[in-house]
């Protein structure tokens, strides 16, 4: 069964509530990188439960539906599908318990041919349960490599943010932790490629791979400590591409150049020189 253009566009992906709890916050934080140095203050503000704040990333892993697109009705080849592209919009200050909603829609889908995939946007919006307010809004585009050719559109085509040509005006290292991966699943994404070898290895890597939301997390860290001076009030949003894994322990170096309203930016891994995030759009709240 392949994809059906209409039916996978208005299919009903699973609303979701979620209890949040002081601990799934620190958690989230800790697991993108948050108190590599116990002694740093403004890092300990993601973590100490007296002064908690909440890592503006937090959404992305916030009432998520999971992976529906391995059902069958779907049509999707899952064993194919590769995430392409994350965006976030904060809306209103998020916070450190209660309970939230997670409402999620597919928003377009491209097709690229027969043999040359096909793109599905989709986004979720994260509301208040108590208040019914939109916190923030998750944007997603996934390549779905297995489902070209089903007689879908072939666009519109989201452009990519672009990148100046020149040396960038602040640069970050971050260093990721061995283990992050084995943390960062925690927040319920437990896919196996981020923990069994031999899944990993099946999937053409060396070891278990570090997840492109956990990358996302660590840029978002970068963002925010060089350009909000971690002032999570100052940040409105943040769009980007996956262009390449990151492996647990490796160091993410995002590169930023300033421009009116917020910055463009990229990262790569300092060990291999691989860019592994292009493309990113960064706006002030």
């Amino acid at each position: 069964m392949g994809i059906v253009y209409e039916k996978l566009l208005n299919y009903p992906i699973p609303e979701v509530r979620q209890a949040l709890r002081w601990q799934d916050v620190a958690l989230y934080n800790f697991s993108v990188g948050l108190g590599q140095d116990p002694m740093d203050e403004k890092q300990l503000d993601f973590l100490y439960e007296p002064r908690l704040k909440v890592m503006p990333s937090m959404p992305v892993v916030l009432a998520s539906p999971g992976f529906w697109s391995r059902n069958p009705d779907t049509g999707i080849v899952w064993q194919q599908i590769l995430h392409g592209e994350q965006g976030l919009v904060l809306h209103k200050p998020l916070p450190t318990e209660g309970e939230v909603i997670g409402r999620s829609r597919i928003t377009g889908l491209v097709d690229r041919g027969e043999g040359k995939g096909a793109l599905m946007y989709s986004e979720r919006e994260i509301l208040d349960a108590k208040t019914g307010e939109v916190l923030a809004t998750s944007t997603s585009t996934s390549f779905m490599r297995g489902n070209g050719g089903f007689g879908g559109p072939s666009g519109p085509v989201k452009q990519p943010h672009p990148e100046p040509q020149r040396a960038p005006d602040v640069t970050l290292d971050l260093a990721t932790r061995p283990e992050q991966a084995l943390v960062y699943r925690l927040n319920a994404d437990l896919n196996p490629l981020h923990i069994d070898p031999a899944v990993a290895r099946q999937a053409g890597f060396e070891r278990p791979i570090l997840h492109g939301l956990c990358s996302f997390g660590v840029v978002c860290h970068a963002l925010l400590r060089s350009l909000c001076d971690y002032d999570t009030a100052r940040f409105g949003r943040m769009d980007l591409r996956f262009s390449s894994p990151v492996y647990p322990g490796e160091t993410i170096r995002t590169e930023i150049w300033k421009e009116e309203g917020g910055a463009a930016f990229r990262a790569r891994v300092v060990e291999r020189d691989k860019v592994v995030v292009s493309n990113g759009l960064f706006r002030y709240a």
